[in-house]
């Protein structure tokens, strides 16, 4: 009985400094014996999310509530309830957490007195009001009501719930600046550590995804690198490791780390799969098809994306500008006009758009190309974000471009570049410049038009975009030198084909050789350069004037 004692107490130590996997052993090695108290069983349960352990985490939940409602403990057998509801929601098991919140309802009801439980109830109904109905109004409401009943308890996790979805609210109804603001200030007691594990995690994640959704990089990237940091802290976290790493991966890719971007958004499949999160895990696989998409990886990127949509996310713009490289411009513009028509919320729509203006002009369709462009300054005026004006430039300054009013062209570009640039975003700032020299030598200004094709291209180099490479080449007719490296006249032609996103089975067609043979002589490409996979062959393709 003294080491049992021994451990409960180790246990509650253990969760008073987050060393997790150490609580869950502790708590449970307690409890084997004899049952442990419902306090207790909620430090048993908390330990068991945090560890990424779920089932864990509501059946503790629902022993401490039979025993709460045993020990005459009503409003606490509602918290963990409420607690279990909120659990089931998050991993898509409805009828469970429908259950468990109807029962939380009941026993409130029954109690029938102010409490700070009722504040916490009314979270299902902010949620359906401004995720369900898109009501940001009522959702702004219910989300004061909450707020107020928390200040009035004195409990902090409650207020920053109500704060968090006020701000959420007010970003459904477009008050961008205002919902920004007000989720910094939920920030403040996350970061202070004035709210429970589970509570912290769960509105780290919300606010990063609300910063995401409207474009707003900069406190997207200070949020995620505090969860970061919040996760390092904390020993065995598994819970919200995999959404750090995803949001870690969308910035990554923006800052131009395209390597370690796929790398996080291979490890956060991995953590989403472990825990049976298929729609996370179809975000986490759509940021591999990208940085594939981008690097030129065409095969590897079609595999990404098809995986995301089978995980249940959809994979578009992705699939349509990869269809695009492609030279499928049919096919681009029939996936992007069917997906930004589904698009009903602005927001969402403002991500479409700019691909849409670019395929568009591809298949040369300047109407719909412009009406696209509109549509997204028409968001971007009203959103006072940077990337969003960002997007909504380099649309307006491609669409005169390709219509011919190329000093309109310039004055939006250069908007682009600026801005793209302030943000740190260097291969969008890399095609606004690359436009700006196309458009500066349409106007005979040879000289301002070489600065900004050789720092262009300069940066997709650094950043192995093969296909960017291609086409600016192709576009300034510049010709390869006749050093090969050694390679053999058709290791060279294998290799161009591979730089421009070929598979084995396209280079195999296209040269009329078995792709065995193409596999051999990458073998021979890869060990002449010195480099050990496709896209690194590409990169040094361009970067030695080798296409």
């Amino acid at each position: 009985m003294e080491h049992l004692a021994d451990e409960l107490e180790r246990g509650r130590a253990s969760y008073a400094s987050r060393a997790w996997v150490d609580a869950h052993e502790a708590l449970s090695l307690a409890d084997q014996d004899t049952p442990l108290e419902p306090e207790d069983l909620e430090l048993l349960a908390t330990s068991a999310y945090m560890i990424g352990r779920d089932e864990g985490h509501v059946s503790g939940l629902e022993r401490a509530h039979h025993a709460y409602l045993d020990a005459g403990e009503p409003l606490r057998a509602v918290r963990c309830a409420f607690w279990a509801g909120v659990n089931l929601i998050l991993r898509g098991e409805m009828a469970r957490a429908s259950g468990w919140l109807g029962r939380a309802q009941r026993l409130l009801e029954r109690e029938g007195r102010d409490c700070v439980e009722r504040g916490y109830l009314l979270l299902p109904v902010v949620v359906e009001q401004v995720e369900g109905a898109g009501d940001g109004e009522a959702g702004y409401d219910t989300a004061t009501a909450m707020a107020d009943i928390g200040e009035r308890f004195g409990e902090p996790d409650l207020i920053t719930l109500g704060v968090h979805w006020q701000g959420l609210a007010l970003v459904r109804q477009e008050r961008i600046g205002d919902g920004l603001r007000l989720l910094n200030e939920a920030m403040v007691a996350i970061t202070a550590g004035e709210c429970s594990p589970i509570l912290t995690g769960v509105v780290y994640c919300s606010v990063i995804d609300g910063c995401q959704q409207v474009y707003a990089l900069r406190p997207a990237q200070e949020w995620t690198a505090a969860l970061t940091r919040w996760c390092d802290e904390q020993q065995g976290i598994v819970a919200f490791t995999g959404r750090c790493l995803v949001h870690r991966a969308e910035i990554m890719q923006l800052r131009g780390t395209w390597a370690e971007a796929l790398d996080e958004a291979q490890r956060a499949e991995r953590r989403f799969a472990e825990g049976m999160n298929q729609a996370a895990a179809g975000q986490a696989v759509y940021r591999q098809g990208e940085v594939h998409r981008l690097q030129g990886a065409f095969a590897e990127a079609e595999e990404a994306y098809r995986d995301a949509s089978r995980l249940g996310w959809e994979p578009q713009p992705g699939l349509a500008l990869l269809r695009l490289a492609q030279g499928n411009e049919d096919a681009a513009a029939a996936a992007i006009r069917r997906v930004v028509d589904e698009t009903p919320d602005r927001l969402k729509r403002a991500g479409l758009l700019p691909a849409h203006v670019e395929i568009m002009l591809a298949v040369e369709d300047p109407d719909e190309a412009r009406d696209a462009c509109s549509r997204l300054e028409e968001i971007a005026q009203g959103s006072g974000e940077g990337m969003l004006a960002a997007m909504a430039a380099h649309a307006r300054g491609a669409l005169e471009l390709a219509v011919g009013d190329t000093r309109t062209a310039l004055t939006a570009l250069r908007r682009a570049a600026d801005l793209w640039q302030d943000l740190e975003v260097p291969y969008e700032a890399a095609r606004a410049r690359a436009l700006l020299g196309i458009g500066c030598r349409e106007l005979g200004d040879e000289d301002s038009a070489a600065l900004d094709l050789e720092a262009a291209r300069d940066v997709f180099a650094r950043l192995g975009a093969a296909p960017d490479l291609a086409r600016l080449d192709l576009l300034t007719g510049r010709t390869a030198t006749a050093d090969t490296h050694g390679l053999s006249a058709r290791e060279l032609q294998v290799l161009r084909l591979v730089a421009a996103g070929k598979s084995n089975r396209d280079i195999a067609a296209t040269l009329v050789i078995s792709e065995h043979t193409v596999a051999r002589h990458l073998q021979n490409i890869f060990a002449k350069l010195g480099v050990s996979s496709r896209t690194a062959a590409s990169a040094f393709a361009f970067e030695h004037d080798l296409v």
